[in-house]
């Protein structure tokens, strides 16, 4: 009988220790919460880069962000630039590509990422050459300012460049792709401010072009103007108007968007070819209003928002941004600066 009771207490014993034994090596609920897969942002923060560099087939500009943007500051990295691969289009991958197009004759110098680009990209990476960093646009980490106190920009090409009273364009910037516009004027002299950048100037025949399909009649009156020239101009007005008045309707030299090629002033037969706030009544400054976006520009100055573009309303002033980034800015109601900042 004292051997029986021996033999149940070892058998409760055993059995004790082995349901101990399963109990330790269970992992508890929380415990499987924490080594669970990683959430879905932290997967994208963590993804890894091909093993091969890889040109994205999209069109990309400054403030795109996601993984078509990394694939692409990760292979100009391997053809000689050292970006930080962090999938923003920011102001160093912006000079990366406009410096790439500037050693190019053959690409735009805009500071977008397009297919003739990646097309001459990809051909580097095919034949393992490599870029000379700078040569095209040296990358200026100095902050210089005029004598007003606005920063000198250091890309001037940029497609997307601010210039305001905040930021301004070199003195001796000069854009080396000017051409002339096939569109109306209200005269006849072989004057600059016929003159367009190439993409804004192709761009304005198309806007144009249809606008005369839908009867109206546009008038280019006003497209480049030199630093000279607008220290000129802006002179004249302040001795006419005095500096402060002056400032609002007229840019300082270097603070003027028309020295960046990328501004045409239009107009029409109904107000006497004028540059005057009501060309915004007008068919043609409706019909501008309304398309000017689908051609990529945008009403520089709009109505309502002198306090943040610090310029009065300006229906006829237009600025070349590109379709993408003038359909948002027109749809959403903003300025450049609101866009940009």
């Amino acid at each position: 009988m004292l051997l029986k009771r021996i033999m149940i207490a070892c058998l409760f014993i055993c059995i004790f220790t082995l349901l101990s034994a399963c109990s330790t090596d269970e992992p508890s609920e929380s415990t499987d919460e924490v080594t669970s897969e990683p959430t879905s942002e932290t997967a994208e923060e963590t993804e890894s880069l091909p093993t091969e560099a890889i040109f994205p087939e999209v069109e990309l500009q400054k403030k795109d962000v996601g993984k078509h943007v990394k694939l692409l500051q990760y292979a100009l990295n391997q053809i000689g630039y050292d970006l930080k691969v962090n999938g923003t289009y920011d102001e160093a991958t912006t000079w990366a590509i406009t410096d790439f197009q500037l050693q190019h004759e053959e690409l735009m110098d805009i500071g977008v990422y397009n297919e003739e680009t990646r097309a001459i990209l990809k051909q580097y990476l095919n034949e393992n050459n490599q870029i000379d960093p700078g040569l095209g646009l040296p990358y200026n980490t100095e902050t210089t300012s005029t004598q007003s106190g606005s920063k000198i920009i250091g890309n001037p090409y940029d497609q997307l460049s601010l210039i305001n009273k905040d930021f301004a364009l070199p003195a001796d910037y000069i854009p080396e792709d000017l051409v002339v516009p096939d569109v109306r004027f209200p005269f006849t002299e072989d004057l600059p401010k016929k003159q367009m950048r190439e993409v804004a100037a192709r761009a304005l025949e198309d806007l144009f072009e249809a606008a005369d399909e839908e009867g109206l009649e546009l008038f280019a009156q006003s497209g480049y103007r030199s630093f000279e020239r607008q220290e000129a101009i802006f002179t004249s007005n302040v001795n006419l108007h005095g500096e402060e008045a002056a400032n609002t309707f007229s840019a300082r030299p270097g603070e003027s968007e028309h020295q960046t090629g990328l501004t045409m002033d239009v107009t029409s037969p109904d107000i006497g070819f004028k540059l005057i706030v009501e060309f915004g009544e007008t068919d043609e400054g409706k019909w501008i209003a309304e398309h000017a976006a689908d051609f990529g520009f945008i009403i520089r100055y709009p109505k309502g928002k002198e306090e943040i573009t610090q310029y009065q309303y300006e229906p006829w002033h237009l600025r070349y941004v590109g379709e993408k980034a003038a359909k948002e800015i027109t749809e959403k109601g903003i300025t450049l600066e609101e866009y940009l900042l």
